[in-house]
């Protein structure tokens, strides 16, 4: 097994080869190859183990009780998969995860990868930071979701982009992105944009935007 691959996960981050090899030369593992489109969890099932994506891309979906999907978030290599739910006393899949291309995953039941854990301080750490920043990732989608309108939820994106004080952003997402980062249709992002843009809250060129009134973009997101 090649274990300069592992270098590349977030999880062993810091690791040798040589500390790699010793390491997972003694604790049980295995690759479990998916196929593009297959169901590789559904939500509310348990995690009993940890599910790193080593190649392909991975996405995590939930669906609304009106049938409609909201995709959370692609999970490209060298991704984990639900790391924060692997411990604590409702250790479930909170959403679908979906194997968007061929994949790849490397997987270490529960118990052996809390060996890993409690015998490599470096793990440990890397694992804190990991579940750490996915929990914080999952409050600002909560939070862009708690929004009731489009136009709420873009003057928040566009706020929360530019920060305090700048009055000019360029978007880190695609419009396609902002639409399933939101759960509504694509033209829908756009439609919105452009409505913002002739009422004079914003200057839109491309994904470069101009706040032309903080004020007035910030009650928006009270809709």
């Amino acid at each position: 097994m090649d274990y300069s691959l592992f270098l590349k996960i977030p999880v062993f981050k810091g690791l040798s080869e040589d500390e790699a090899e010793a390491l997972f030369s003694t604790i049980p593992k295995r690759i479990r190859k998916i196929r593009a489109g297959a169901v590789i969890a559904l939500s509310g099932e348990t995690v009993r183990s940890l599910m790193i994506v080593m190649s392909g891309l991975v996405k995590g979906e939930m669906v609304d009780y009106a049938g409609r999907t909201i995709k959370i978030e692609n999970i490209p290599a060298p991704g984990a998969l639900a790391p924060a739910f692997i411990f604590g006393a409702r250790n479930r899949f909170p959403v679908n995860v979906i194997a968007v291309t061929d994949t790849e995953l490397f997987v270490i039941d529960k118990q052996d990868f809390l060996k890993l854990l409690e015998n490599n301080e470096k793990i440990l750490v890397n694992f804190l930071n990991l579940i750490s920043n996915r929990s914080q990732f999952l409050s600002e989608k909560i939070k862009f979701l708690s929004f009731k309108t489009i136009r709420g939820k873009l003057a928040q994106y566009i706020l929360q982009q530019a920060g305090e004080g700048v009055s000019s952003v360029r978007m880190d997402m695609t419009r396609n992105d902002l639409a399933e980062f939101f759960g509504v249709a694509r033209p829908s992002i756009s439609r919105v944009l452009r409505e913002l843009e002739d009422e004079d809250y914003v200057e839109v060129r491309g994904k470069d935007i101009r706040i032309i009134d903080r004020k007035k973009l910030a009650l928006l997101t009270m809709d």
